[in-house]
């Protein structure tokens, strides 16, 4: 807490069922979030379950019972596994004694098996290395090299395995820092802020971001993000948007949050109607829909609409955008695996989009010239717009977005 100058601390909390990585910058009283990450599907009980399995393999080779078909011996693995990783933190091998172990068909009642460090590391090896990717992705969306981390801290029981302790040195070059307890370090981390916020603790402030993007459904159910993940709070960003037909008096506001190009892959967090707005043609609305995360961490969406000035806004906890980190790191791990998808599919929806207005553009394009105008060039134009058409009942993309670019091309001599 009263470190001088500036020092950026890579956190690593290896608790039992979750790995999170967090890049903080701390000193002069600030603590402020660069970017957090992680891996939900990564935690201390893996690793317990890959011990699980191997006494498992070695008692069926020895005796051709399998104690994973056996509730309560699988049990009495499980409970052994958890002592025998925490062993493995000092010892290089280790005995290990299940007493009273009736797994049935004249099993011994008292079994011995040895593990040693380096079979635990090998039978462990891949869950490291799940710990790379989320790391580096930290670090990227922090803007940061590992040269420049000033100090490593881990987090959690399972974080003071060695070969952990090893993965860090190997990742950044530096050795962790041991001066913070990883058992009591949250609960410090928690009483701190508490301190903060009640004004106990003075001239101290955190700066945290947000971990998933923000934003509003669009036409053709596009996710518009409007604060990206990872956004310093507190934060007040706004995008001004249209009119998807033509007078439309009113216009809903979906509010989501989550990483996935389409609206229908992120979560609702609320959605209100906006109504009140003049008529106009398509395209022609101008509403500013903004953002705003305060200090609290409370998020405030306003609507307004810049011609007739009516407005509307809700006010959202972070109990309900706030998500577990187990929740967090499903959701952007669920981006990432399927961000070529999306995408792709944002990219149809897109072609299909500028298409239509194509059409539209066309049809205006030939009333506006009139009977004035260049006829058979009016005639090429209404042409193209029934093979644009007709490339959008097709839904081949490639066909509607070259339709449209030979739309474009005519409806532009047409306007000369």
């Amino acid at each position: 807490m009263d470190i001088e100058g500036i020092h950026t601390i890579l956190v690593w909390d290896l608790g039992g069922g979750t790995f999170d990585v967090s890049i903080l910058e701390l000193g002069d009283g600030l603590f402020e979030v660069k970017a957090v990450n992680g891996n939900t599907w990564l935690g201390g009980d893996d690793y317990d379950q890959r011990i699980v399995e191997h006494l498992a393999d070695e008692f069926k080779r020895q005796y051709g019972i399998d104690l994973r078909q056996n509730r309560v011996a699988l049990q009495r693995l499980k409970e052994v596994a958890e002592k025998a990783k925490i062993g493995l933190t000092d010892a290089e091998r280790i005995r290990i004694r299940i007493p009273f172990l009736d797994a049935g068909q004249g099993s011994p009642k008292h079994w011995e098996t040895t593990l040693s460090r380096a079979k635990f590391e090998e039978l462990t090896q891949d869950l490291r290395q799940k710990m790379i990717g989320p790391t580096r992705q930290a670090l990227a969306d922090a803007g940061l090299e590992p040269q420049d981390i000033d100090r490593v801290i881990l987090v959690g029981g399972s974080a003071r395995m060695p070969a952990v302790r090893e993965l860090v040195r190997e990742l950044v070059g530096k050795e962790p820092y041991k001066d913070v307890h990883p058992d009591e370090v949250v609960a410090m981390g928690a009483a701190i802020q508490a301190g903060i916020l009640t004004g106990e603790i003075r001239g101290k402030v955190l700066i945290d971001v947000t971990p998933l993007s923000l934003g509003i459904e669009t036409q053709g159910g596009i996710f518009a993000k409007i604060i990206e993940r990872n956004t310093t709070v507190p934060v007040s960003q706004g995008q001004i948007f249209t009119n998807a037909g033509d007078n439309q008096a009113s216009m809903d506001i979906h509010v989501l949050q989550g990483e996935r190009d389409m609206a229908i892959h992120n979560m609702t967090l609320d959605r209100f109607e906006l109504a009140g707005i003049p008529a106009a043609p398509r395209g022609e609305a101008r509403v500013e829909v903004t953002f705003d995360i305060d200090v609290n961490g409370i998020l405030h969406v306003s609507a307004h609409d810049l011609y007739s000035g009516n407005s509307h806004q809700l006010r959202i906890s972070p109990r309900f955008y706030g998500l577990p980190g187990d929740e967090l790191g499903r959701m952007i791990e669920e981006a990432e695996r399927n961000a070529e998808e999306d995408q792709r599919r944002r990219a149809e929806v897109e072609i299909g989009i500028k298409a239509d207005n194509m059409v539209r553009a066309a049809r205006q394009a030939v009333e506006e010239a009139g009977p004035n105008g260049d006829l058979s060039l009016a005639d090429e134009v209404e042409r193209g717009v029934l093979q644009v058409q007709a490339a959008l009942a097709s839904g081949d993309s490639e066909q509607i977005e070259s339709r449209t670019q030979e739309l474009e091309k005519l409806v532009k001599a047409l306007r000369r």
